[in-house]
């Protein structure tokens, strides 16, 4: 294992422990989205709720640590709420790793170096957005040119995106053509074609 790559691993994993990020999960507010101050919104209904709960169920299940979260919350607003879930020590083999969970669910994988982290953000038949973050402007450009996904961030979050730029992914994550930005106009266009005679 590369010192350096194992050292961010480390850290980050450590800070957990001791509370740093954690501290930082805890302070995210969990309530209805149209509320000033949410941070996290409601999963969008009670078939993905549920689908969302057996991923963290399954995660444990493959040996994954659940550092923090995962637990099903009440607001006052009804809606289907969740507090984010993150896990260490997981796998690339892992379905939260290699699965589309649409829900506020994450797992930490230490990777020996860049090659191998692109490897295993690659190793999965879906590819709708990826992100790296990095001071690397040689492996945020490879990143960006080699990773297999759709829409792709540089230090920054991998949840939203513009309204005026296309949204879609590859692999298992595509449907057709992109949505939103000047995709959208083929999105909801049908082509008629027509001949007139004089």
């Amino acid at each position: 294992m590369n010192g350096k790559w194992e050292g961010v691993y480390t850290a980050l994993t450590t800070k957990f422990d001791a509370g740093g990020k954690i501290d930082r999960l805890a302070s995210l507010r969990v309530d209805d989205a149209l509320e000033h101050g949410t941070d996290i919104g409601p999963v969008v209904d009670s078939s993905q709720l549920e689908k969302d709960l057996n991923a963290i169920t399954l995660a444990k299940a493959e040996g994954g640590t659940l550092a923090f979260g995962g637990e099903r919350l009440r607001r006052a607003h009804e809606g289907f709420y969740l507090s984010p879930a993150l896990f260490t020590g997981t796998t690339n083999t892992m379905c939260l790793n290699i699965d589309e969970v649409f829900g506020p669910v994450a797992g930490v994988l230490q990777v020996r170096d860049y090659d191998e982290a692109l490897a295993v953000a690659n190793d999965t038949a879906f590819g709708l957005c990826a992100g790296i973050c990095t001071t690397s402007l040689k492996h945020a450009s490879h990143f960006r040119r080699n990773v297999q996904a759709g829409m792709v961030m540089v230090n920054l979050p991998t949840a939203g995106v513009d309204y005026h730029v296309p949204f879609g992914g590859k692999k298992g994550s595509n449907y057709g053509t992109r949505e939103q930005g000047r995709y959208a106009v083929e999105f909801f266009t049908t082509v008629k074609t027509c001949y007139t005679a004089p």
